[in-house]
């Protein structure tokens, strides 16, 4: 198999060189490793700019859907393509859907970059995503939402922190309507006396804007709400305050996935899911996207003398 694939290395523009090799191919559902080594050469041989059903690019094709993910040509390229994107190289949208149709089992690996590489970014509050990475996670997410290969809480999170910016992620995550309702959280750190944000009574508050800034603040906030176990599902929220400020959702993901919380164990990602304006009289805040796993809220004041009088957290256990 591999004198075969390197025959047409050798002699591209051979026909009867690249039907052998393809002939040998379709027989043969295991290449050898060495075989699947050679993917990446055949690639550079069959460009996409020259057609996607040329023999050649029909060659790769039967080779990525059967080699494994480690030594797969069609899933590298999309791997690529996400370290490309990061630094602001355009993708070829049409290329890399190819690569991700024919990578075989390569995909979940290929999927699994994406997660890792363009949707955990996009789903952090504090990453300025590239907007060449935004494009590329709307070309592709849809193939591995339908193969089931995106773990909901990062697509969910990803698709509310980019909204309407990236309409096919908000596609993806799309989600029917599940019953919610006002749920009190768990747990309360940071500001005092927080719980008095919770109690119904817009007449007391606590003031967030003299929170002290820990170690811990890009997580926490000024007040961190949290749940155990987590919400199944959040939706929206009501908010009364005094002073502009904003609220993240820390969604739990994946072990490795996004960001990590040394304290409580887990992997995060935290996407900002509101922002008030704070005048005094509520507001409604609605997450372009439904999240999952959330296992807490925190709260970011904006202003020298902000205050929360009221937080309602709509979701369901």
């Amino acid at each position: 198999m591999e004198r075969t694939l390197d025959a047409t290395l050798r002699a591209p523009d051979e026909p009867t060189v690249v039907a052998e090799a393809r002939k040998r191919l379709d027989a043969c559902d295991k290449p050898p490793p060495r075989a699947c080594e050679l993917g990446g050469a055949l690639a550079a041989r069959a460009p996409f700019t020259q057609g996607a059903d040329t023999p050649m690019r029909g060659l790769l094709a039967a080779l990525c859907e059967r080699c494994p993910s480690r030594v797969n040509a069609c899933a590298q390229t999309v791997a690529r393509a996400l370290l490309d994107t990061a630094v602001g190289q355009a993708p070829n949208i049409p290329e890399l859907q190819w690569s991700l149709e024919h990578a075989g089992p390569g995909t979940p690996a290929a999927c699994d970059s994406i997660v890792r590489l363009g949707l955990a970014p996009a789903a952090q509050a504090s990453v300025d995503l590239p907007p060449t990475v935004r494009t590329l996670l709307d070309g592709l997410v849809s193939r591995c939402a339908s193969a089931d290969l995106l773990p909901l809480s990062v697509l969910r999170a990803a698709a509310a922190q980019q909204g309407a910016r990236a309409p096919a992620l908000l596609t993806a995550a799309s989600a029917k309507p599940v019953e919610t309702a006002p749920v009190k959280p768990d747990q309360l750190l940071g500001a005092q006396p927080a719980f008095q944000a919770f109690d119904g009574d817009p007449l007391t508050g606590v003031p967030v804007s003299n929170a002290r800034r820990g170690t811990r603040w890009s997580a926490d906030g000024a007040l961190r709400a949290g749940y155990a176990p987590t919400l199944k599902h959040l939706v929206g929220f009501r908010v009364r305050a005094q002073g502009p400020g904003s609220l993240r959702a820390i969604v739990r993901t994946p072990k490795g996935v996004g960001l990590n919380d040394p304290e409580g164990g887990f992997s995060f990602v935290n996407p900002t899911v509101c922002q008030f304006r704070g005048t005094g009289e509520w507001e409604t805040c609605n997450p372009a996207a439904p999240l999952v796993d959330v296992d807490a809220v925190s709260v970011f004041p904006e202003s020298a003398d902000g205050k929360l009088l009221e937080l309602e957290i709509l979701g369901a256990r």
